[in-house]
């Protein structure tokens, strides 16, 4: 007797090419390289932008999946990351807990669009980029670079206050351009609040 049990549906091609796009502007963005501060190991770079940007424009399963997708590239040996990093070290190094906070981070961010509904609105795209983009990341980021650089949770906090400024920022800029898209294609199919209830 044939199987009744459905197999789940691969992902559309115009899915699996918007993915594939926010992969290459994760990979884009780290081209004007990387910023260490203060004796941090772990770089400031424009990267977390694009992740910012995944969560707001993909939703939750997509966002991640691209944040994903750029990380299996990363980890297969493309020098991807910003400063040309790239290989399974960077995943043994003090970054790695920021790097897979980016995924959590994009699938919160479009979460907590999808929960609020349509239309897109400023105050709670910003604070979507900020709960996920920011808080989230660094509640991976910051246990992890403690733990591998064998120093405190302070001393990691304290590190990681020095990306405050420049977060919020890409906070900001990735709230302006979401705005923009979703003002542009009120019809986008990808939109967090309309394409994945």
């Amino acid at each position: 007797m044939p199987s009744t049990r459905r197999e789940p549906n691969p992902l559309p091609a115009r899915d699996l090419a918007r993915v594939a796009a926010f992969a290459a502007l994760i990979a884009v963005l780290g081209l004007p390289g990387q910023l260490p501060l203060f004796g941090n190991s772990v770089p400031v770079t424009l990267q977390t932008l694009g992740v910012m940007l995944a969560g707001s424009l993909l939703g939750p399963r997509l966002g991640a999946l691209s944040v994903l997708s750029f990380l299996v590239l990363v980890a297969a040996g493309l020098p991807l990351l910003a400063g040309g990093r790239g290989g399974l070290g960077v995943f043994a190094g003090p970054s790695v807990g920021y790097l897979l906070g980016w995924v959590l981070g994009a699938a919160v961010i479009g979460h907590l669009l999808l929960w609020s509904g349509p239309p897109y609105r400023v105050v709670v795209g910003l604070s979507a980029n900020v709960a996920g983009g920011m808080a989230v990341v660094y509640a991976v980021g910051i246990p992890l670079q403690a733990w591998i650089t064998d120093t405190s949770l302070l001393v990691a906090a304290g590190f990681a206050a020095v990306f405050l400024p420049g977060d919020l920022l890409k906070a900001v800029l990735a709230t302006a351009v979401a705005a923009g898209v979703h003002r542009a294609y009120p019809q986008l199919p990808d939109r967090p609040a309309t394409a994945q209830r």
